[in-house]
């Protein structure tokens, strides 16, 4: 009976620690994802990872910055993004319903942060119908996460963006943009890797990049 309880337990032990390297390997090639055809194949991933981890709300956070990413690499061609958008929207959703607001604040600024650039996708379906409603979606979840975790490296960054890309009249602030994705790079520099969230060191260089 001994015999048969540890070796349940070891196989549990195994299985366990395969799930987590699976998705500590998603994420990693997450880390050199470029393309859109990159995102779609570990947002499949990701989404297979969620059977696996039900009480997770990683693998559906992954999966919902997956298609928020695409819908950014297709911010110029609107007619391609509701797809993702909508999915993204319901992983983003299902990730922080599995996140307690009072004990996960900066699990949950993460979520929002994520939440918010898969509403900015929407605005680029077509700004005209969606930008009001949208984009106003997207800056309460901004500022939410940014609540949450001032220095959130992330939040940030997409704080960063939107005074780039924001004309002028309407809040943008380039020399603002510059500042605060040099503070986010900075802040990346302590972030942990595994499978916590430290995407951003790409996303602001590319930023910053504009300004050389």
């Amino acid at each position: 009976m001994k015999k048969t309880i540890l070796s349940l337990l070891v196989l549990l032990s195994c299985s366990v620690f395969a799930m987590a390297q699976s998705l500590e390997d998603a994420v990693h090639k997450l880390d050199g994802a470029a393309s859109v055809k990159d995102y779609e194949a570990l947002e499949k991933t990701f989404v297979t990872l969620t059977a696996q981890q039900p009480g997770s709300w990683l693998p559906w956070y992954y999966a919902a910055y997956c298609n928020a990413k695409i819908g950014f690499l297709y911010q110029d061609d609107g007619d391609k993004i509701e797809p993702y958008s909508v999915r993204g929207e319901e992983q983003i959703g299902r990730a922080m319903s599995l996140l307690d607001s009072t004990k996960s604040r900066h699990e949950l600024a993460e979520a929002l942060t994520v939440a918010s650039m898969v509403n900015r996708t929407r605005v680029f379906i077509n700004p005209m119908t969606y930008g009001r409603k949208y984009g106003s979606i997207s800056e309460k979840y901004l500022q939410q996460a940014l609540q949450l975790a001032p220095e959130n490296p992330r939040a940030l960054y997409v704080r960063a963006w939107v005074k780039y890309y924001t004309p002028k009249m309407w809040g943008g602030d380039k020399s603002l943009a510059k500042e605060l994705a040099e503070k986010s790079l900075g802040l990346l520099a302590k972030d942990k890797t595994g499978t916590t969230p430290h995407w951003g060191k790409a996303e602001d260089e590319a930023l910053l990049g504009k300004f050389k």
